[in-house]
């Protein structure tokens, strides 16, 4: 309540007093407003003018003690007004820091609900991913593992066909040393047709007769063989010039060559070539070293091994 309405109700309420005081007053002493002083005089009988002065005496005394009562009530009420608005305040402060409180509280929940919502999202996106890497780690090492035995069942079947192919090299070779002089290499076998196999006139390259029968049973034994490269080299000794027994050792190479394949064996893996002079077997210019540097090789090379990568 605002000062200016409790000044209204001040002032109503003290008119309100005023009046019912002068009411009393007036049915106290038989008093009419209506009816004059004249007419008052002469219907009543004359009172003592002292008697009348100590009434309205007591009058202006009870009026003051019931303003003062009065005052005092208004002024009483005033300040519990006052009293039950400051309170009126503090409980509306009190009741918006509540609700900002409540409202702070509630945003602080929802943050908190959504962080909550958002780790736990994250955490089944984690377990996922984790469950997936395991998955798919399991199914590397499964892989893994039959690679390994794939692997080692490859190693071992190449090791057999390594210790296959090399029984059947040594029974080759086996064969072949009854024939004419034949060696292992790291490749395969070479066998070689010196003097005592094969000879030639001299600057020729033509095939003797008598010479034929031993490069028969050779041919007869390579077209057996499957999985090998055949190589006809040709040597000369170290008379002449090095352009001349290059092409003499080119020709000799290449007669051998021409008969094997026309004794059957497949012309797609023979091949030719001269050496001339290069590579003696025998130093010296003795008749001896001469005879055993003139000479014919055949080399035979595994070609399944050497292509799938033997082991070391």
């Amino acid at each position: 309540m605002s000062s200016g309405q409790f000044q209204v109700l001040h002032d109503w309420a003290r008119a309100q007093a005023n009046r019912q005081v002068k009411s009393k007053c007036m049915a106290l002493f038989n008093l009419d407003p209506d009816i004059s002083r004249e007419k008052r005089s002469a219907a009543e009988p004359r009172r003592p003018e002292g008697r009348s002065q100590v009434w309205g005496w007591l009058l202006l005394v009870l009026m003051a003690v019931l303003a003062f009562f009065f005052v005092r009530s208004v002024r009483q009420v005033r300040i519990e007004v006052a009293q039950i608005e400051r309170q009126t305040e503090e409980m509306n402060r009190r009741l918006s820091e509540v609700e900002q409180r409540s409202q702070t509280e509630a945003q602080d929940a929802a943050q908190a609900a959504q962080s909550a919502q958002a780790a736990a999202h994250q955490r089944d996106q984690a377990d996922a991913a984790r469950a997936e890497s395991q998955n798919e780690a399991q199914k590397a090492q499964q892989q893994a593992a039959v690679a390994k035995q794939e692997a080692s069942q490859a190693e071992q079947t190449a090791q057999q066909y390594r210790q296959q192919r090399e029984q059947e090299l040594a029974h080759l070779k086996d064969v072949l040393s009854h024939i004419a002089d034949t060696r292992r290499t790291a490749g395969g076998l070479v066998v070689t047709l010196g003097s005592n196999s094969i000879r030639f006139d001299f600057d020729k390259s033509d095939i003797k007769p008598q010479y034929r029968e031993i490069l028969s049973r050779i041919a007869g034994v390579l077209m057996s063989v499957e999985g090998y490269s055949i190589s006809v080299y040709g040597y000369t000794d170290d008379i002449g010039t090095a352009d001349y027994n290059l092409k003499l050792s080119e020709r000799r190479a290449q007669a051998v060559r021409d008969y094997l394949v026309e004794s059957g064996v497949d012309p797609k893996i023979v091949t030719s070539k001269g050496y001339g002079k290069s590579d003696p077997r025998a130093p010296g210019d003795s008749a001896a070293a001469h005879a055993t540097n003139r000479r014919v090789e055949i080399g035979i090379v595994d070609t399944t091994i050497r292509l799938a990568g033997p082991a070391n």
